[in-house]
């Protein structure tokens, strides 16, 4: 019998993370989600950092609300959250009891799927959040992020693989945030992998910023990878994921089961096609191989802000300079995996180093507070060297810290029921957890989600007939489908 192989769906979440800057509204998802629900995914992708931040912040859409209004349209799938472990969908890391209360309000608004991480594989940084989940009866598959250096090893890989094991997770997968998996690299990671965590599914999640990610994922499925994540083709490639259409069809031709529907999926594609043109959004472009990403290992989205950033300092001629001395930074600062909050921190003292040097200063002449804070092992283990008279420079001769970072948080749930409270719900306290009072007024006075949003066309269809009933002098019309 031929081997399935199962599909998790990143158009809801990451996809358009990648290639709309998260600007995918509630109201957007409409006429999609039911589709991806009846296509055979695994698992549908809807909500992580990147996306809970930018609903609170810009959308103004309560995101416990998006997972409500999105579990009462997906019936057949299960929903996925997706955090950074202790850090939730922020940079800091928070208490226990606001971890823990995170875990039962992803349960209580329709969410069955989590996919934790840590952003440096510190695996302590991830016991409670999955013993949370568990708890709630949430399918929990723990993530490892991958990345290139002389310290990550399929060794390494694998004893990570087996401390996550550990923690009682129902699989374990691979993050690839800038696209770094190899062809080559699959023939000896993934067995260690697959070895390490016995009879459990592997999965591998790999962004296309190399190119590689549609070939590699096919590569990965023939050593042992269980399920693998992809989009949408109109929100596939370029800083995105494999295109779903083309690597079932591949997988297929290679002799694999994939129950995925692709008459539903292309479906999407069209109304992500039109979607795109009138919202005036980007669609996916593959991406062409670039060594010198194997150095900086930025992700897209990093190195596009960055450029702008330093465009408006008109210094935007040293862009290469500075990932230059990114892949340098890296380095120095024992191998951090460069994605976020760590890609920020490199980019920023890389630019210290730089612009310092212009003014005759010495590399690491100023240093940023939460580098400083991760030398020390604030966000966790630090995982390769760091030449002892940089650690004494940068963090002025501070002791290490060795605990799990989570231990030096104290409680906060009692704090702001006190000082920000009453609220209406555990949802306003989380919230009110994750952000300061200015974001969290704001959008508590946005009001419900808005579904019925003039901009959001599912078809020229829809749209057409939109148009012919707002107008009071058409008192009716018919439609004749004509056969080409």
């Amino acid at each position: 019998m031929a081997r399935r192989v199962n599909i998790i769906d990143l158009t809801m979440r990451d996809a358009h993370q990648c290639l709309w800057a998260t600007r995918m509204t509630t109201a957007m998802m409409r006429d999609i989600a039911p589709v991806l629900d009846r296509s055979g995914f695994e698992a549908l992708d809807l909500v992580g950092g990147a996306v809970f931040d930018v609903c609170v912040r810009y959308l103004r859409e309560d995101p416990w609300e998006r997972m409500r209004i999105l579990s009462s349209w997906v019936k057949e799938t299960p929903l996925i959250i997706h955090t950074r472990g202790q850090s939730l969908f922020t940079f800091e890391f928070f208490a226990d009891d606001v971890v823990e209360l995170a875990a039962e309000r992803f349960a209580a608004n329709g969410m069955r799927y989590h996919t934790p991480y840590d952003a440096i594989n510190d695996i302590r940084n991830l016991e409670i959040p999955i013993r949370a989940a568990k708890q709630h009866g949430l399918h929990t598959i723990g993530g490892l992020v991958y990345t290139v250096s002389p310290v990550h090893t399929d060794e390494f890989y694998a004893e990570k693989a087996k401390q996550l094991i550990k923690q009682d997770v129902d699989g374990v997968y691979i993050k690839d945030p800038s696209g770094l998996l190899r062809p080559d690299r699959v023939p000896t990671l993934v067995p260690a992998l697959k070895k390490a965590i016995g009879d459990l599914p592997l999965q591998l999640h790999s962004h296309c910023l190399s190119g590689l990610a549609p070939y590699t994922s096919l590569i990965a499925v023939d050593y042992g990878v269980d399920v693998v994540h992809t989009a949408t083709s109109t929100l596939a490639n370029g800083a995105s994921h494999p295109p779903t259409e083309l690597f079932v069809r591949n997988c297929r031709r290679r002799g694999y089961e994939v129950d995925v529907d692709l008459e539903q999926v292309e479906q999407v594609a069209d109304k992500l096609a039109y979607l795109a043109k009138t919202e005036n959004k980007p669609v996916g472009e593959v991406a062409e191989y670039d060594e010198f990403h194997y150095h900086h290992q930025m992700p897209g989205g990093m190195i596009s802000n960055l450029r702008y950033q330093l465009g408006t300092l008109g210094i935007e001629d040293r862009l290469q300079e500075i990932l230059e001395e990114a892949g340098q930074v890296r380095a120095d600062l024992g191998y951090p995996i460069v994605v976020s909050p760590f890609a920020q921190y490199i980019i920023t003292q890389s630019v210290l180093n730089v612009m310092g040097r212009d003014r005759g200063n010495k590399r690491y002449g100023t240093v940023p507070d939460e580098v400083r804070l991760y030398v020390q092992g604030g966000y966790g283990e630090v995982v390769g060297e760091i030449d002892p008279n940089l650690y004494d420079k940068i963090t002025r001769g501070a002791e290490p810290i060795r605990e799990r970072p989570g231990v030096n948080v104290p409680p906060a749930l009692d704090r702001l029921r006190r000082t920000r409270g009453p609220f209406a719900s555990d949802d306003d306290l989380l919230l009110a957890a994750f952000y300061a009072d200015k974001e969290y007024t704001a959008l508590k006075g946005e009001g419900p989600i808005r579904l019925d949003s003039p901009s959001v066309a599912s078809s020229p269809l829809t749209t057409l007939i939109k148009e012919l009933a707002s107008r009071r002098s058409i008192r009716s019309f018919s439609i004749k489908a004509i056969s080409t």
